[in-house]
């Protein structure tokens, strides 16, 4: 009989500590003494958690989050903030500029507003730099390719986007107004010969010697009725032109540095300009 306990005695205990949970708690059981209810009463476990509260931070103050932080700051002095508002402003400049220009060459009123076609780009210039007013010159253009073909684009870029582009740059480098009206000048010429050359591809037809011609046949009959048997030759013609070129593109470049400061100054941007004294007085 011994024997048969014994056989089955080792499976018994064998299989037992597959059921039963391989830790037993640490914190001692304890009886209340002599309570009413007599219930078990056991210690609550505390467990700290300052391991916790000095490692979560840690987590998010990381180099990488700084980065982000400083992208994502979105306040008015914030680098997001200033490269939003300098692309709608750029934006809302091209768009405007060429809308104008667009509908100011389909009802042929385009020498009411051609002063203020090159606005846009110096004002760009004064509040962002260069690089914004080159980027409101690509933009006004590509979209009058967009609406009226390649054509209106470059006399755009010919007649009014280089001028202002000159200006706004001279401007915001601080150049006096000496300078700045001659390079304007050069920059109005070559824009306006630049205009002659492409309208001539156009229609097939050499317009410069025309014009030069013109001015020949009239300079001959001026000297004829006056009694001057001077007969010019074309070398004088061709300098005659280019002057005269010099001079409308000096006067006209004259009359944009006046109206653009005074514009300038009624936005509140005088301490960005290098106007004269007796300008400045006026003002």
């Amino acid at each position: 009989m011994m024997n048969l306990l014994k056989i089955h005695h080792h499976p018994l205990f064998s299989h037992i500590p597959q059921i039963t949970p391989p830790h037993q708690p640490n914190f001692p059981l304890k009886f209340s003494s002599l309570s009413s209810s007599s219930t078990l009463s056991l210690p609550k476990p505390s467990f700290k958690l300052s391991c916790l509260s000095k490692t979560q931070p840690l987590l998010f103050n990381n180099e990488e989050d700084k980065k982000i932080s400083q992208f994502e700051d979105l306040a008015p002095d914030g680098v997001v903030y200033l490269k939003t508002l300098r692309l709608v402003e750029c934006s809302m400049f091209a768009a405007v500029t060429g809308l104008v220009y667009f509908l100011s060459n389909s009802l042929s009123i385009e020498n009411y507003f051609g002063c203020f076609f090159s606005l846009p780009i110096v004002i760009t210039c004064m509040r962002w730099g260069v690089a914004a007013g080159r980027k409101t010159m690509v933009a006004t253009a590509m979209l009058l390719l967009v609406l009226s073909g390649p054509v209106k684009a470059l006399i755009y870029i010919l007649t009014h986007g280089i001028l202002g582009f000159t200006m706004g740059s001279l401007w915001r480098l601080g150049a006096n107004w000496g300078l700045s009206i001659f390079l304007c000048t050069i920059a109005r010429s070559a824009g306006a010969m630049g205009y002659i050359l492409t309208s001539s591809f156009l229609i097939r037809e050499n317009i410069l010697a025309l014009i030069t011609v013109n001015i020949h046949t009239t300079l001959t009959l001026i000297f004829t009725a006056t009694g001057v048997n001077i007969i010019p030759s074309m070398n004088v013609i061709y300098t005659i032109f280019g002057t005269l070129v010099l001079l409308n593109s000096g006067f006209f470049v004259f009359l944009l540095h006046l109206l653009y400061s005074v514009f300038l100054t009624r936005l509140g941007m005088k301490a960005s300009l290098r106007l004269p004294g007796w300008l400045e007085k006026a003002l």
